[in-house]
């Protein structure tokens, strides 16, 4: 079998192509070319150049070969372009789900299929398995990595039954710790090599001083609201229906400059996010404060104190059924239905226990409890046990 792997630069991905190799694949190593411009990373040098020189290393150690893509206007057209629309509506986007999406299983795959592959492998901590139901049709599923600490299947959330159909990920059933091991025995230059802090498409960059290109700042107000505030009691009305619940519990509260007291000053709400707490420059409390809300027309960030602060918690979130999207078509659930999940809206976050509702206009995702900081933009996804079935953009 043919199989192109993205070859990243890094350890995880030089390992993939190693153990495919020894499975007796064919194996051609792709690097994608993302980004040119090294006025935002926080070393002198492009990043990609130092991660290409590793590539091209690891492909001759293996003796594999080795092929330069440029993303880079893609990237900046399907990733870059949207992370400064969304950050500029004041919702938190997430590129590296729409990085798998858009790019890596979508025109890096359709160039490797060109190229005469037969899969296309990555190094991803995750899984993907495949059945046949009863009809003889084959169903793949995407499961979590083995290494806890790792599993990326969350990344992952927006691929379709036909990516993954095309998809291998080797290292899913290993550990990082074990993946670092094969590459010390086998002499891989990137044995040691730091895992990329940064944004998938760019590297070692500074968020704000990325979103600065293009984002102007502005001077705000950061307005603080109070535990004891009368709109954290606001009496839960009677209900005619479950919709009709889960749609009070998934709503923001809209805040005014009113509602609390001014404590500072910030450079724009376009550069924070929800649950954010650094950065802020506020002093004088026991705890920390964490932005609860930013109403982006007035440029206000609202910010509460402590992490039990009541403004920060949700018990449900909203997706619209134009951002829904089911890794598993077979499971989706018909209007009027429900389902119990385990669910996460953020990479690392722990599993929590919820049940879907699925309505004509929308599906909400109802926590057994409360949740903190759930941002508009992000991704919720959803599992059975170590199966990631679905996914959707937080309204």
């Amino acid at each position: 079998m043919k199989v192109v792997v993205g070859l990243s630069g890094g350890v995880d991905s030089s390992v993939t192509a190693y153990l495919l190799q020894q499975q007796g694949h064919e194996v051609v190593a792709l690097f994608m070319r993302n980004w040119n411009d090294a006025s935002v990373t926080l070393e002198d040098e492009c990043p990609w150049i130092e991660d290409s020189n590793d590539a091209l290393m690891v492909a001759q150690k293996l003796g594999i070969p080795f092929q330069v893509i440029d993303m880079s206007e893609l990237y900046k057209e399907r990733i870059v372009d949207y992370m400064f629309d969304e950050y500029q509506k004041g919702r938190t986007p997430n590129p590296d789900v729409l990085c798998n999406r858009e790019v890596k299983f979508d025109v890096f795959m359709k160039t490797a299929m060109s190229l005469g592959a037969d899969k296309v492998a990555t190094g991803h901590y995750a899984q993907v398995n495949s059945t046949f139901d009863e009809n003889g049709k084959e169903i793949f599923h995407l499961l979590a990595g083995k290494d806890n600490n790792k599993d990326q299947s969350y990344f992952l959330c927006q691929l379709s039954q036909d990516q993954l159909s095309k998809a291998l990920f080797p290292i899913g059933e290993l550990t990082k710790p074990q993946v670092r091991e094969i590459a010390k025995e086998i002499g891989l230059v990137t044995a040691d090599k730091k895992d990329s802090q940064g944004l998938c498409f760019i590297g070692k960059v500074s968020l704000p001083q990325f979103l600065q290109q293009q984002l102007v700042p502005k001077e705000g107000e950061i307005v603080e609201i109070f535990k004891d505030s009368p709109l954290f009691s606001v009496e839960k009305p009677e209900f005619s229906s479950k919709e009709e619940e889960l749609e009070f519990l998934s709503q923001k509260i809209h805040y005014k400059k009113a509602d609390g007291k001014v404590i500072g000053k910030h450079q724009g709400a376009q550069f924070f996010t929800i649950g954010q707490s650094k950065g802020l420059g506020i002093g004088g409390h026991k705890e920390s404060c964490f932005i609860i809300s930013r109403d982006m027309e007035n440029n206000i960030i609202f910010v509460g104190e402590g992490h039990s602060s009541p403004g920060l918690h949700k018990k449900a979130l909203k997706i619209d059924n134009s951002e829904l999207h089911w890794v598993r078509d077979d499971l989706k659930l018909e209007n009027g239905k429900s389902m119990e999940v385990m669910a996460r809206f953020r990479y690392r976050q722990a599993l929590q226990k919820a049940v879907l509702y699925q309505f004509e206009n929308a599906l909400y995702v109802e926590f057994e409890e409360p949740q903190s900081a759930i941002a508009e933009g992000q991704f919720a996804a959803w599992y059975l046990d170590e199966e990631l079935i679905g996914s959707g953009v937080i309204a």
